[in-house]
């Protein structure tokens, strides 16, 4: 095997922010043997590509001396394994089939891989004292750092009383308070030097306490260390939300199932459900894995995990999510994808490698970044020595000044803004069942300003339904029962479509004797002794002459995008039945929620076109019909060289290449392996109007990135002027910097409230 042919996941504890991730990609990429890193904040992961020479250890410690603790989580995968992380590969949740593609979702997805191995072992260096406030068991004020802070801030109370008691003792007081928080901040700041991050937050804190200690401003040192150490926890306790926030849907999952064996039932771990297993799902339980009903009825709340209020109807041949409630009825469950594998398990895969791809903007950031943190350094060096020496200035006073520059200019809230709002995003998109494949999708959602439909499946239900019940020589029910009679038994969509109005007016249904289908007509059989045969116009044409008027209503059917059929009793029609893929439920309000912002939509299909003008013109939009996929592909290539920025929505195979065309391709949930692969989002619910939501959410997304930047820099624009003229100090500086990075973790934490358009 190859150098770079192998990947390894490490989980890492205690990061918080952009800087302490920078800090661990400069340090393991001069590990020998590594060749490329990713670093996710939010998600508390490392991806590193590697030779067959590395050692795991050796790196898990060295980022240990970083404050850090690295564990791995599959070690020493096979890097074409682990690339599979990136597609979208949606197994049976989404086996909801389609008449005209038949697609079989199988096997379980790869994304959810990295879940399977042990994610935690403990880092050799235990006690080192670093950014503790990643993931954890306990809560915040339980970890080390939290514990550092508290001692830190007792130690210093007790040398503001000594220094009342005793003056004598006010500088070692101080000092000895100091040296509690800064030792392990300064340890923090040299491992980083010598792992080539010397430019960072510890440098700037370390040089500026030593510095105040120095002209004997030892109170403030140990004041501005005690305000660090709080300013960073409460900037890991606000980031740790966006983690939370994904992590919480693991809680979804029942600890324990009821599998039926041998015709009696056992309890047994959730986690230890393999495919194919029989499990009873009771009133109230949690669904306990991916799987399809066997028997039984049950209203099935998927709130948790789909967002959608009102409960659905579970019966035979359904899917069922892992982690919905089941509401009424009892039912048998076939497990379709173990627990590394199922909805949830891939939710939270997918949207920590989704943090993993860095936005454009925060790419643009991180570059800036590595040369404005020098760039204060230079500043600060220059404020407290020119004055001195050019203008004969006190010492004294403008070191102090550089020093509170150096703390103004600390880079933290700069470069967590925009991050931290894009994993917010993605976790709260994520909650509503919108995917989107990294940093770099979700900025550029928001340019939208044409979408590009696939028909079936996508803009409808690609089932069609009964929309019309004509009667000619019989009632309405009485063709309805006499159809459904022919049709009992048959797995047709058309016969489906029959059965299921039937079904659902309540018409009783005995099957037909002598039925059977006449190749390409239709089909034929006896009911009560009336000779029946449902078939196309063409083929009953040939049985029974159509008067002129029954001609002229099913051509209006057919001109209204409906596939009609015949039924004849004996010598005479007995009515007709429409039948039409009819448009999702929320289709309209989708298409309208697009124009609303600013995106118009067109509707690509393979269809006839007719039925594909009266599906558009049904939902406001513009049609193209009776297209191969490279026609498709075409137009959204000619749409892109019209200056439109083109989302492309689809979900089956011939989809895939305009959906590889388009700036942004969009898989409805419910589509082939194929489409999810090659798309950038996915809707996994398979709602129109979630395209819109998308949309809304990128903009959403952008605005606050751009508050945050102008909260960031305009507080240290403000306390940079006041700290030259000498009105504000170390203290206020110390604040400033703090405030600023929790204000705009805050501020990008408010995504995760995000619940979507609201409906008009």
């Amino acid at each position: 095997m190859t150098a770079a042919a192998r990947q390894t996941r490490f989980r890492i504890e205690g990061m918080d922010c952009a800087s302490c991730a920078a800090k661990i990609d400069t340090a393991v990429r001069r590990v020998p043997d590594v060749t490329d890193v990713t670093v996710s904040v939010v998600a508390g992961t490392m991806t590193v590509m590697h030779g067959d020479r590395l050692d795991l250890e050796a790196l898990a410690r060295k980022v240990g001396k970083l404050g850090y603790k690295a564990a791995p989580i599959n070690p020493s995968a096979p890097a074409l394994q682990q690339k599979e992380h990136a597609g979208y590969d949606h197994g049976p949740e989404c086996g909801h089939e389609h008449h005209d593609h038949g697609h079989d979702h199988g096997s379980a997805s790869s994304a959810a891989n990295a879940h399977r191995s042990t994610e935690r072992e403990h880092n050799v260096l235990e006690g080192m004292h670093g950014h503790d406030h990643g993931p954890q068991d306990g809560p915040w004020w339980k970890t080390s750092k939290a514990r550092l802070t508290i001692t830190c801030g007792i130690a210093l109370a007790v040398a503001f009383l000594l220094a009342q008691v005793f003056p004598a003792t006010q500088p070692w007081g101080f000092l000895v308070a100091m040296a509690v928080g800064l030792i392990p901040i300064a340890r923090r700041a040299l491992f980083g030097a010598m792992n080539g991050s010397p430019f960072t937050i510890e440098t700037l804190m370390t040089v500026a306490a030593v510095g105040a200690v120095i002209i004997n401003a030892a109170e403030e040192a140990a004041v501005v260390v005690f305000l660090f150490l709080v300013g960073e926890l409460l900037e890991g306790i606000a980031t740790g939300r966006a983690r939370a926030s994904i992590q919480a849907l693991a809680t979804l999952m029942p600890k324990t199932a009821l599998v039926e064996r041998d015709g009696s039932t056992e309890t047994v771990p959730a986690e230890s459900l393999a495919v194919d297993m029989i499990v009873l799902v009771r009133p109230g339980d949690r669904v306990a894995a991916d799987g399809v009903v066997l028997s039984g009825e049950s209203a099935v709340d998927e709130a948790p995990v789909t967002g959608e209020s009102v409960p659905k109807r579970k019966e035979t041949g359904d899917n069922v999510f892992a982690g919905t409630v089941n509401q009424e009825g009892v039912l048998r469950v076939r497990v379709t994808a173990a627990a590394a594998d199922n909805t949830i398990a891939r939710i939270i895969a997918l949207v920590e490698e989704a943090q993993e791809s860095k936005a454009p903007t925060e790419r643009f950031i991180d570059r800036f970044s590595k040369y404005y943190t020098p760039g204060v350094m230079v500043v600060a060096a220059l404020i407290a020595i020119l004055p001195p020496l050019v203008g004969g200035a006190e010492w004294s006073t403008w070191i102090y000044r550089g020093l509170a520059v150096l703390l103004i200019g600390c880079p933290c809230a700069l470069v967590i803004s925009t991050p931290a709002a894009i994993a917010a995003a993605l976790s709260a998109g994520a909650r509503r069942g919108l995917l989107m494949k990294g940093g770099a999708v979700l900025e550029n959602l928001g340019k939208v300003d044409r979408v590009a439909f696939d028909k079936t499946g996508t803009l409808t239900e690609g089932k069609p339904k009964v929309t019309d019940i004509v009667s000619v020589a019989r009632g309405e029910r009485e063709t309805l029962r006499l159809a459904a009679a022919l049709e009992a038994g048959s797995s047709h969509p058309l016969a489906v479509a029959i059965l299921a109005e039937a079904a659902a007016k309540g018409v009783p249904v005995t099957a037909a004797a002598e039925a059977g289908a006449v190749g390409g007509k239709g089909v034929v059989g006896t009911v009560d002794g009336v000779k029946l045969f449902l078939a196309s116009p063409r083929a009953a044409s040939e049985k029974v002459p159509l008067d002129e008027a029954l001609s002229v209503r099913i051509a209006s059917l057919n001109d209204e995008g409906k596939t009609v059929s015949v039924l004849i009793a004996d010598t005479e029609v007995a009515g007709l039945i429409a039948m039409r893929d009819e448009p999702r439920d929320d289709a309209v309000a989708g298409i309208a929620a697009l124009r609303e912002l600013g995106a118009d939509a067109v509707m690509l299909t393979g269809d006839n076109t007719r039925t594909a003008k009266a599906i558009a013109a049904s939902l406001g939009m513009e049609a193209r019909a009776e297209l191969m996929p490279q026609d498709k592909q075409k137009i959204v290539g000619e749409m892109r060289a019209q200056g439109k920025f083109v989302a492309k929505v689809g979900d089956g195979i011939n989809d895939a290449p305009a959906l590889a065309a388009a700036d942004i391709g969009i898989a409805m949930g419910s589509g082939t392996d194929v489409a999810l692969e090659t798309a950038d989002a996915a809707v996994l619910h398979g709602r129109v109007k979630d395209v819109a939501n998308m949309v809304a959410l990128s903009r959403l997304t952008m605005d606050n990135i751009f508050q945050n930047i102008t909260i960031a820099l305009g507080l240290k624009a403000v306390f940079l002027v006041t700290t030259v003229l000498g009105v504000t100090g170390l203290w206020p500086a110390i604040l400033a910097d703090t405030g600023a990075t929790v204000l705009v973790t805050a501020n990008a934490m408010r995504l995760l409230a995000w619940k979507g358009l609201r409906d008009v």
